[in-house]
């Protein structure tokens, strides 16, 4: 594949966490810092969607939203505008267990007959952990106009491939949306 560039959102309104959810501490390190070392042996062609001054100590560009108030969509939208790619890796800024190894499976097993890539294990999808092509902009743009925010139906709705992978590896891809979800982390990495 081309190379690509890689999109954290740092957006959301992180009301379950109660602090901006890229920031909270995770072994001692912000979940954004955990997610960017997993970038790097990749790319380092990253850039943050955010408007949050917080997170000017990192020497990556910061993009704020294009249309605020939109959910992953809207990040997802400011992204692939902001984009000089085809093809771009888009990541939330919650899942501070990522690995270098499974963004290397995501973007070698991409077919770029797919618009959109994600993983997903029989009980779960992940759609921010996902490889997105720039030509989606139009549909995303007609998705939020028709205020259909819904990851899953834009992933239904356009040529996608899912990456199958098992129960276990989940774990690797969770994101932590809430402060008993890190206490649970925490508890479970002990």
């Amino acid at each position: 594949m081309e190379t690509l560039t890689v999109f954290i959102l740092c957006g959301g309104k992180s009301s379950r966490m109660q602090s901006e959810k890229g920031l909270v501490l995770f072994q001692k390190k912000p979940f954004i810092e955990h997610i960017i070392k997993a970038i790097l042996p990749i790319t380092d062609k990253i850039k943050l969607v955010t408007a949050n001054k917080e997170y000017d100590y990192l020497p990556y560009d910061k993009i704020p939203d294009r249309i605020t108030d939109k959910g992953p969509l809207g990040g997802i939208y400011t992204a692939l505008t902001h984009s000089e790619t085809e093809f771009n890796l888009i990541l939330s800024c919650d899942i501070p267990l990522i690995s270098t190894e499974l963004l290397s499976e995501l973007i070698s097993k991409h077919n770029e007959e797919a618009e959109i890539t994600v993983f997903a294990s029989e009980s779960r999808m992940h759609p921010l952990i996902g490889i997105y092509s720039k030509k989606l902009l139009s549909v995303i743009k007609s998705a939020i106009d028709n205020d259909d925010l819904k990851m899953m139906n834009l992933i239904e709705n356009i040529p996608h491939q899912i990456i199958t992978i098992e129960e276990s590896e989940n774990f690797h891809l969770t994101n932590i949306n809430s402060v008993d979800e890190l206490n649970d982390l925490n508890i479970n990495l002990s």
